[in-house]
Order: C-alpha cells, then sequence, then structure tokens
C-alpha cells in the first residue's frame, strides 16, 4: 500500500509506503502511522517526565497513569469513530474491532485519557489539575508529532485549493487540497511552546489545562471546518468535533478569563 503525495509549487514529489514491514496477519504488517503515534507518545511522555524531574516531584504516578491512560485512550478514539459513524458498523459489527484499517478520533482518545487521569488522581488523592496540566502538555506535542501519520497515509486533508496556493497538496493524482495535517500540527507545535513558556510565568493549578482546551478548541474548530472526513451528530449537518470544539473554546477561555480577573482582583485588595 503506497501513497503518492505531490506539493507541485514546493517541488516535492514522494511515493510514500504506508507499512514498514509486510507480513499476512495482523492486517498486514506494521504501519507508519502506528509508529508516528507511538513516538508521540513516547516524545510527550519524555517531556513531562523532565518537566516532574525538574520540578522535585515524583514521576512514578506518571508511568501508572500512562499504562493505564494509554489503552484508554485507544479505545475511547475508536468508540467515538464507531459511534458517529455507525452506519458503516451496523451490519457487520465485526468490523468494529479492525483497528488497523483506520477509525480513530483524536477527541476521543483525549476524553479518554482526561477520564482515566480523574480517575486515578481521586483513587490515589492526587491532585487532578496538575497531571492535567502535565497532560496538556504530552497532548500538544503528541498531536503534533501524531498528525504526520495522516501524512504518511493521505488522509485527513481538507478540501480542494486553488493552482497556485504554495502549499497545495496532490494525493494520488486528486487535488490540490489544503494540507489541515499539516495546518494543525504547525498550531500544535506554536501551542505547546506558547504554552511552555507562559507557564514558566503563570503557575496556578489548570492553567495548562484551560490554555489546551482553548487554543486547541480554537484551530480545531476552523481546521474541521475544511476537511471532507467530518464526522456528522446523527440527523444533522452539524460537524461532531467542530461543535466539542466550540465548547471546548468557550469552556477552557472562559476559565482563563475567570481566573485572571480574580487574580486581579486580588491583587487590588492587597494594594
Amino acid at each position: 500500500m503506497k501513497t503518492h503525495v505531490e506539493f507541485p509549487n514546493l517541488g516535492i514529489d514522494l511515493v510514500l509506503n504506508r507499512r514498514i514491514i509486510e507480513f499476512d496477519a495482523l492486517g498486514g504488517g506494521i504501519y507508519y502511522y502506528a509508529v508516528i503515534i507511538c513516538l508521540g507518545f513516547f516524545l510527550a511522555w519524555l517531556y513531562i517526565n523532565r518537566k516532574e524531574k525538574n520540578a522535585g516531584v515524583s514521576t512514578e504516578p506518571i508511568l501508572d497513569m500512562v499504562l493505564y491512560a494509554l489503552p484508554a485512550a485507544i479505545i475511547c478514539a475508536r468508540l467515538y469513530y464507531v459511534i458517529f459513524s455507525f452506519d458503516s458498523y451496523k451490519d457487520n459489527l465485526s468490523d468494529v474491532f479492525k483497528i488497523w484499517e483506520g477509525g480513530l478520533a483524536i477527541y476521543g482518545g483525549v476524553i479518554g485519557a482526561m477520564a482515566t487521569i480523574i480517575i486515578y488522581c481521586k483513587v490515589k488523592k492526587l491532585s487532578a489539575l496538575h497531571y492535567l496540566d502535565l497532560v496538556s502538555f504530552g497532548l500538544f506535542i503528541g498531536q503534533a508529532v501524531g498528525r504526520w501519520g495522516n501524512f504518511v497515509n493521505g488522509e485527513a486533508h481538507g478540501s480542494i485549493c486553488s493552482d497556485d496556493f504554495l502549499l497545495g497538496m496532490c494525493i494520488n493524482g486528486s487535488g490540490p487540497f489544503h494540507p489541515t495535517f499539516l495546518y494543525e500540527s504547525m498550531l500544535n507545535t506554536i501551542g505547546f511552546l506558547t504554552l511552555h513558556f507562559l507557564s514558566k510565568k503563570v503557575k496556578y493549578e489548570g492553567f495548562c489545562l484551560y490554555f489546551y482546551l482553548a487554543w486547541y478548541g480554537l484551530i480545531r474548530f476552523f481546521i474541521e471546518g475544511m476537511r471532507t472526513d467530518s464526522l456528522y451528530i446523527p440527523g444533522t449537518e452539524i460537524r461532531t468535533s467542530q461543535a466539542l470544539s466550540l465548547m471546548l473554546f468557550a469552556a477552557g477561555s472562559a476559565m482563563l478569563i475567570l481566573k485572571a480577573v480574580k487574580s486581579r482582583q486580588k491583587t487590588s485588595q492587597e494594594l
């Protein structure tokens, strides 16, 4: 299985093999997509682990959370996709388990991972906000890296763009399309770098989480509107991830503003 990807206005012409190793079992081999997703998780873990060590905090709970949150994220990412595209599976439910054929939704993974961390922290009597703040860094890293798996597969692209658009991307002879995977990867990288520096100045628990929700909610709202493979709320023309993005942006922004107002009021009272 190969993907022919061109960026005509950049002089880039690539033929990408989707598999690193091919064999006849387990969906036909080891896919670059899976390896890239794992690389994103690994880099996210490295950053979070180092951040905790530099702060003099035990990193033991982080590994435990990863061991619980990773499978939960994969399961929920699949469930999210299946629920909102159930017509494709209702006549053959066994296909639900064929995860190697594609069909993971990042929002499902985010929900599954965050819910697992909240439960873990409640059981262990740890601060959920502290670890959700750390996870926010990891999500930015994981999503920035993971989107390149979509590039290898020639998927998650946007609508048709003009022939003279610099970043126009052709896939298997069709296009040019907006490379929305690239937009999201770049914007997640900017979000990560921004949060990395802001978190050194803003210290309250929850800031990183609220920033992630606001930033990713905003960029995903616009990028989702450009994509051609969106999932829709059944019976409507509303894109599921776009609606969820708007809610996350509103919630994250509201919390950031509320915290800023409270901080200013506290400073005024002290003066």
